[in-house]
């Protein structure tokens, strides 16, 4: 079932499965005998069983979201060849019910047909629906809208929280649930939230109630699992464990896992390959050589391992999170590319050969010879030659004394403006409590100067006259998905604003989502007054029937979002480390395609380009 649509008990879906069964009995219909029963994942003599047979998991994440539907096939044919035979997942609460109550599973979100294609090619599904599931994903696949109360508390047995994670939870049984391995599909485990030993104190009351809420949304035949990176383990006694690390930290963390769970089984659940990178930060890579190493150690001594991520593909749109590390704001880059095995765009790099060389070692099977790389593309002279000026078609604000967040008054991605009439002369000092995340300030529509929540900006010097207009403009960089900071991750201003010590009231609020296809004419020519909007029509490659991937530079612009066609591509920000965007081929036309580009800082007419090769910024072995 796709589209649009309201739970129903999946006690209700057995039921209609029972009565089709007995009316084909009762109408005289042919009826096959009951083949031999299935047995799914089961856990004996401390090793992984299924259907009776020893199994050794060697999986690999993949999320949907994070590649184009039209490359999910191919993807998954690239996992096979490597070696792997289960693909793991996360589910995407956000991405799903971007308002309360209302479901999409259609398009890139049918998240069943991905599954579905996985069995297709012979992989098994280790399914993680959270309902958090972190992935350097905006709010950890929370929707933002739990956060419009500033009483609720995520991640915790409060009911303003349990109430919408029980209905999605169950929402999501009757699109997956009919797919695990005893029902004839091919999901052998699903985990039970994620990593819940880095965040909550309350294991038993919180993981007792999302065990319950996941069993009975039909996932009652399936291995329930938790998956842990902290020195503690956030579980149930009779939950099975599995530890996540980094390269280099195997014996360790090996040795941790077996005091967590003396006897077995024993499984990587997050076994990271490569790391994530953030604005203004270096592009991390870990050597392939070490990697491959290290794995084929775990390989021979029989644990099963989850590659993470095996292909990371891209936060599209306004997806990617952020961390709180070394008491900074830190939010991540568009690219998932994460040094993984397959690339960005799903390209084999070097790493994917050598685990590919060590599976086969440790399996003793031969590898399945590797599909066909498409070729790349590059567009040049891409001229954003019809633009608008932000400030010439501002929606209708909200008029409250106090300031609101973006929650506050329904929004979840974009920017939003606060703008406010100087009653009195007053100069000194402007200061921001709690800026969320990116500010540009604005007197009488110029700009004085910009706060970035990353470098602990929160104020500057302004000289304002009575009669003057003050505008806070205000971009969401990303929600912090990781640790105890993410409860209060609203956007926008969540503190209050002060001059000279002195708190400002009585304000026009605008909330900005910035959706690609707001009706809003565009004129030729330059932007004078940024932020600008630019969009571009162009033509692009087409070999055969199919399309050439290709990266758009984004050298010139400063801080902004792109989209092409419709499709969200993502942040771009000129302080990198990141400068291309990935642009599939397959979502390109062979004649008029549309660019799109929400640009805060660039004024001009600037032209555009794309080239065949990524630029992800200066290399850096992670620790």
């Amino acid at each position: 079932m796709g589209g649009a649509t309201q739970g129903i008990s999946m006690n209700v879906l057995k039921s209609i499965s029972i009565g089709v069964g007995l009316g084909l009995l009762l109408s005289g219909q042919a009826y096959a005998a009951p083949v031999e029963a299935v047995h799914g994942l089961t856990i004996e003599q401390g090793q992984f069983v299924l259907n009776g047979k020893p199994l050794r998991i060697i999986a690999g994440d993949m999320h949907y979201t994070r590649v184009p539907r039209e490359y999910w096939r191919s993807r998954l044919k690239m996992a096979k060849a490597m070696g792997l035979n289960t693909i793991t997942t996360y589910v995407f609460w956000n991405a799903h019910e971007t308002t309360p109550g209302h479901y999409d599973f259609s398009g890139q979100n049918d998240v069943a047909e991905f599954i579905r294609e996985a069995q297709q090619e012979g992989l098994y599904v280790i399914l993680r629906p959270g309902p958090y599931v972190c992935s350097e994903w905006d709010l950890g696949g929370l929707p933002a809208w739990l956060l419009k109360d500033r009483d609720a508390h995520i991640r915790t047995t409060d009911p303003k929280f349990m109430q919408p994670a029980q209905r999605w939870l169950h929402r999501l049984g009757q699109e997956l649930a009919p797919l695990q391995y005893t029902r004839g599909g091919n999901i052998i485990a699903v985990q039970v939230e994620n990593e819940y030993g880095s965040f909550g104190k309350d294991n038993d009351p919180y993981l007792q109630q999302i065990r319950k809420d996941i069993v009975e949304s039909g996932f009652d035949a399936s291995l329930l699992y938790t998956s842990d990176s902290a020195p503690q383990y956030g579980s149930l006694p009779d939950l099975p464990k599995v530890i996540n690390f980094g390269v280099g930290h195997a014996p360790e963390k090996l040795a941790k896992l077996h005091t967590w769970q003396p006897g077995g089984p024993y499984m990587v659940g997050e076994y990271w390959v490569g790391w994530f990178d953030h604005w203004g930060g270096p592009h991390y890579v870990i050597d392939a050589t070490k990697v491959a190493k290290e794995l084929s150690g775990m390989l021979k001594q029989g644990y099963s391992v989850s590659l993470y991520m095996f292909h990371g593909g891209t936060s599209f749109g306004w997806m990617s999170g952020a961390n709180w590390d070394d008491n900074s704001y830190q939010p991540d880059v568009t690219s998932y590319d994460y040094d993984s095995p397959l690339d960005e765009s799903g390209r084999p790099t070097p790493k994917y050969y050598a685990l590919r060389k060590v599976i086969a070692e440790a399996t003793g099977s031969t590898p399945l010879a590797l599909p066909a790389t498409p070729a790349t593309q590059a567009i040049n002279n891409i001229r954003l030659d019809e633009s608008r000026s932000l400030w010439d078609a501002l929606p209708t604000p909200t008029a409250s004394h106090e300031l609101k967040t973006m929650e506050e008054l329904g929004e979840s991605y974009g920017d939003i403006l606060y703008r406010k009439r100087i009653d009195a002369d007053e100069s000194g000092t402007l200061r921001i409590d709690g800026l969320h995340d990116y500010a540009l300030v604005y007197v009488n529509d110029k700009r004085i100067g910009t706060l970035d929540r990353r470098l602990k900006q929160d104020s500057l010097s302004v000289k304002l006259a009575k009669g003057d207009t003050l505008d806070l403009l205000v971009q969401n960089d990303g929600r912090i998905n990781f640790g105890e900071k993410m409860v209060n991750e609203r956007k926008g201003i969540v503190g209050a604003v002060t001059l000279q010590g002195q708190q400002l009231r009585d304000w026009q609020i605008y909330a900005l989502p910035f959706t690609e296809n707001e009706a809003t004419a565009y004129a030729h020519g330059p932007c004078r007054h940024a932020p600008c909007v630019y969009r571009a029509t162009f033509n692009a490659l087409v070999s055969g029937s199919a399309n050439a991937d290709t990266f758009l530079d984004t050298k010139g612009l400063g801080k902004g979002v792109v989209w092409l066609n419709g499709h969200p591509l993502g942040r771009y920000w000129s302080i990198g480390p990141q400068r291309t965007l990935y642009i599939p081929g397959a979502w390109l036309k062979p004649s008029d395609n549309q660019l799109v580009v929400l640009d805060l800082l660039t004024e001009g007419q600037p032209s555009l380009h794309t080239l065949k090769q990524p630029i992800l910024g200066t290399p850096k072995q992670a620790k």
